[in-house]
């Protein structure tokens, strides 16, 4: 695996956890909004990655070869395949004086739950943190092979 390839996988990781950083905080922000452009409560938003190249699982394999260290498939890192809305209705609250009551007084809220956003948002930050460390130790490694060439 080059140097290069490293970067692209990392720089993936980097993206999809941004995204899904974006998705939270979006999240977060409407937990109260009770009217969206499509008539209803918010619904929350989650992101679904797909791996890019070969199964990751071809990686961890000896090569053909025999040789433990070489890399049998193409790695691409990851990719958003696609950003889904959660359709599990909201918690319903009573309260008539509400301008997005019904007709019984009670108000669908969204979906979101803060606790279910704060662990997913520890989560991805990890994540992002985890590709940064392996962009800080491919650089590292690449500047020592330069001073050893030297």
């Amino acid at each position: 695996m080059s140097f290069w390839s490293v970067l692209r996988i990392s720089s993936s990781g980097l993206r999809a956890q941004r995204l899904r950083l974006d998705l939270i905080a979006n999240n977060v922000a409407n937990v109260e909004t009770t009217r969206s452009d499509d008539g209803g409560p918010y619904q929350r938003s989650d992101v679904i990655f797909r791996e890019e190249g070969g199964p990751f699982a071809s990686v961890l394999m000896p090569s053909r070869s025999g040789d433990p260290r070489r890399v049998t498939g193409p790695v691409g890192g990851v990719r958003v395949e696609k950003i889904v809305r959660d359709s599990e209705p909201g918690p319903r609250i009573y309260d008539p004086s509400h301008p997005d009551a019904d007709e019984e007084g009670y108000v669908t809220y969204p979906n979101v739950n803060i606790v279910v956003e704060m662990t997913n948002m520890i989560s991805a930050t990890r994540s992002y943190e985890a590709n940064l460390s392996v962009i800080e130790a491919a650089k590292r490694l690449a500047l020592k092979a330069l001073e050893i060439g030297r």
